[in-house]
């Protein structure tokens, strides 16, 4: 019997990434092929294929829409596919690896592939991107966090600065966050790297990423900070992949991505930071030190839009720093109303952003609301790099805002000859007594945080509804007769968030917005929405997106909106189908709508998404769902959904 393993993935990991494993398996079950499928989801990597089982495997399916690691695959037939292609032609993808028509995969070569297999529509920039920042953001989180820890609970005011005693254990707490802010930028340009080269990316970008925040590599004090760690992670990734496609003897090959590769990438990458890069950017610092040392007097005010703008334009990075030194050098000359506009400028990037996620939920995505709580926080505490989240994912929108209001706020602190007498910043040292004219300070802050928040909510648009990201938060179960649960104790089947009130087996609609409408006013009833028109609003504006039919009869409509005051789930059935423009042009019969909150987070509303997709996959039980007469024997049928 032949032996044939799959992973399959989507962007956001949850129904698609479960179906095309389930008609997988069962396209193998009827082949007569013995086969695994990996799945990659949002809630981790589950039945993970072992070295083993690589070994004696005859080929291997990758049906994904997201990159996949193939080191591992080396040597062994590969097809890599689109996950679509996985749910619906499985049988196809197994008889091509059954006939040998798939290419072996080789570590230094990039496999193309084959005509007619799905091309990525995402931008490859921004995708590289992304899988440097989602490994970067934890480090930025604990470090700041930590930092903000030890200098709340163990910081003392000296002529100095805000110092932690040496000797306290909150200074070996400070250490552990500096140590996690040390490892950001290598690991953002790691990530990248290996985004776009696979593993032998990992080495050379981590290292690029380290020289770039370590200035006295190129005589810098201030570093080239996370630009610099970016533009490190992309050259080398494209110096690794350009190795990666030189053909060498066969010999050569299976060492090539563990020693050649790495190696050769790492010096040039390094050598390039160090002697072309690095050192004209260390000299254009130390002249804008200088030029910022001659603008006191009467060019205050133009001094407090620079040193703003400097603080906020690359969070922490040498734009900042320099800035930041400038003001410290101030303090030492006893000038303290440099380092006063700093000090407010420091915290308007993260405390804009973090009330701009509780203005308008709308603008910012689930991630970026969670990433918010953490940079109101490190704003609080004078940690500017909690913004960088959110600059990293959308610098075109963000970045202007963020300079604006440290700009705007700086200067209403220098007109008000707000003074800060340690090298710090953020309301922490207002609170600990270091500020002069307190009261400006916090109003300077405020006005410049409200600027950033109004300013991005401004021109950022609604966040993208992606299909299969909405949530579903759990909740106790209830009897069939009663209305929805608002608890949350995690939900173990799906009609734990439905119930008979829920579920219409005789949907006579005929267009695909009647039975919106439909289920939106069965929803209505039960008491779970606040307003049906502006949940309304939020699934059609899903679906002008993309549609939601899945395929196969199957439809799952769903929104995610303040509207919404508990999760549930209403089904409905149209007999004659309605055309929902799903992907094989089949109409939908069978109609999952989900409602969700907009604050609902989780990972068990995922399990529910899994759960659902995968028992639609099997024919018989769509059959049996087809064929109920009543809203009980439907209800009976999914409570087997678990």
């Amino acid at each position: 019997m032949a032996k044939i393993l799959a992973v399959t993935a989507c962007p956001v990991g949850i129904a698609h990434t479960y179906m095309a494993s389930e008609n997988l398996q069962k396209a193998g079950e009827t082949l007569g092929v013995d086969i695994k499928v990996e799945t990659q989801g949002s809630i981790g990597v589950e039945n993970a294929l072992t070295d083993q089982e690589i070994a004696e495997a005859d080929g291997i399916i990758i049906a994904a829409d997201k990159e996949v690691s193939k080191e591992r695959f080396v040597g062994k037939k590969v097809i890599v596919t689109g996950v679509q292609e996985g749910i619906r032609q499985p049988e196809k993808l197994i008889k091509r690896i059954q006939n040998g028509d798939a290419p072996v995969y080789k570590a230094a070569l990039a496999t193309s592939q084959a005509p007619g297999e799905k091309q990525r529509k995402e931008n490859p920039i921004y995708r590289h991107l992304m899988n440097g920042v989602s490994y970067m953001v934890p480090f930025i989180v604990v470090g700041g966090l930590l930092i903000a820890l030890a200098l709340t609970l163990g910081g003392e005011q000296t002529p100095g600065g805000l110092v932690i005693p040496e000797d306290s254990i909150w200074k070996q707490i400070e250490s552990l966050g500096a140590t996690s802010f040390m490892f950001m930028i290598p690991i953002l340009a790691g990530f990248i790297a290996v985004s776009i080269a696979d593993r032998p990316g990992l080495v050379p970008g981590m290292i690029g990423g380290y020289i770039a925040a370590t200035g006295d590599f190129y005589g810098s004090e201030a570093g080239a900070g996370f630009i610099g760690g970016i533009l490190a992670g992309f050259l080398a990734g494209y110096i690794a992949l350009a190795i990666k496609k030189i053909k060498v003897p066969k010999a050569v090959q299976p060492v090539m991505p563990i020693i050649f590769i790495p190696i050769i990438s790492s010096v040039i990458i390094g050598l390039l930071f160090i002697y072309v890069i690095g050192a004209p950017v260390a000299q254009v610092f130390e002249s804008l030190t200088l030029w910022l040392a001659s603008m006191q007097g009467g060019s205050s005010i133009v001094l407090a839009l620079i040193l703003g703008a400097m603080i906020a334009v690359d969070m922490g990075g040498p734009f900042n720093k320099v800035a930041f030194l400038f003001g410290a050098a101030m303090i030492a000359e006893g000038n303290y109303t440099i380092m006063g506009p700093i000090a407010v400028a420091i915290c308007i990037p993260p405390l804009g952003l973090g009330l701009a996620t509780f203005i308008n939920k709308r603008k910012f995505s689930t991630t970026e609301r969670e990433a918010g709580k953490a940079s109101f926080t490190m704003g609080f505490f004078g940690i500017t790099e909690g913004a960088i989240p959110f600059a990293a994912q959308d610098p075109l929108r963000v970045i202007p805002s963020i300079v604006t209001g440290s700009m705007v706020g700086s200067v209403i602190a220098m007109m008000a000859s707000v003074g800060d007498r340690v090298a710090h910043g953020g309301p922490i040292v207002a609170v600990l007594g270091a500020v002069d004219n307190v009261f400006m300070f916090f109003v300077a802050a405020i006005i410049g945080m409200l600027v950033t928040a109004f300013m991005v909510i401004g021109l950022k648009k609604d966040v993208e509804t992606l299909p299969h990201t909405t949530g579903v938060v759990p909740t106790s179960d209830t009897p069939i007769t009663s209305k929805v649960s608002s608890a949350t104790a995690p939900a173990q089947k799906l009609t734990d968030i439905t119930n008979l009130q829920l579920i219409d087996t005789d949907l006579a609609d005929l267009t695909r917005d009647d039975v919106i409408t439909s289920l939106i006013d069965k929803l209505d009833k039960a008491d779970v929405l606040s307003s049906a028109g502006d949940f309304q609003e939020a699934i059609l504006r899903r679906e002008a997106q993309s549609s939601t039919g899945l395929g196969m009869n199957i439809a799952i409509p769903h929104g995610k909106s303040a509207a919404v005051k508990r999760p549930a789930i209403a089904f409905g059935i149209n007999r004659t189908g309605v055309d929902w423009q799903s992907p094989d042009g089949s109409d939908a019969k069978l109609i999952f709508m989900i409602a969700v909150p907009e604050q609902a987070t989780g990972d068990e509303h995922l399990k529910i998404l899994q759960m659902l997709s995968r028992k639609l996959m099997d024919e018989q039980f769509r059959e049996q769902l087809l064929s109920v007469d009543s809203a009980e024997e439907a209800y009976d049928l999914l409570d087997t959904i678990h």
